[in-house]
């Protein structure tokens, strides 16, 4: 009896490992753009994991509707990532999941804060930085509470 509901086990995931390969985005399905964007991968394609082959997809599908700047920009901006170590590219990852994480409140308020420094002078965005480097990790963790318990006034620097 074991023996049995091992191998009808197995033909299931067998069965379910064969149906995921023909959901999959296969080369030819392709649009002839999302090809050229990703022609380094035409020879491993099929090896590639479903998930990994639509996130691909989807990805050249964005290319193809960006403006030659976005597209530019998009360069560069890779370009800045490769540059960093690996460790700093991990710290990243780890940071952007635990966002993805964030209830969506906590979401806005943190992109409604960044947006908020990214339109300060130049000066003034010195001025908190070189101000929170200063701070002992008390003072920071009693910032970070008051930040998060009391919502900014609108039109403050």
């Amino acid at each position: 009896m074991k023996v049995k509901t091992m191998l009808v086990c197995a033909a299931l995931l067998l069965f379910g490992t064969a149906m995921a390969q023909d959901d999959a985005i296969g080369w030819d399905s392709l649009s002839v753009s999302q090809r050229e964007v990703l022609g380094q991968f035409e020879d491993s394609w099929d090896t590639l994991p479903v998930e990994r082959r639509e996130r691909l997809a989807k990805g050249a599908a964005r290319w193809e509707g960006m403006t030659r700047q976005e597209r530019s920009d998009a360069r560069a901006r890779f370009a800045s990532w490769r540059a960093l170590p690996a460790e700093r590219r991990d710290q990243i990852r780890e940071q952007a999941r635990l966002f993805r994480g964030l209830p969506a409140e906590e979401k806005r308020r943190i992109r409604e804060n960044y947006r908020h420094y990214r339109e300060m002078n130049r000066d003034r965005r010195k001025q908190l930085r070189d101000r929170f480097k200063r701070m002992t990790p008390e003072q920071r963790r009693q910032l970070r509470d008051r930040l998060h318990r009391r919502p900014r006034p609108a039109g403050r620097d």
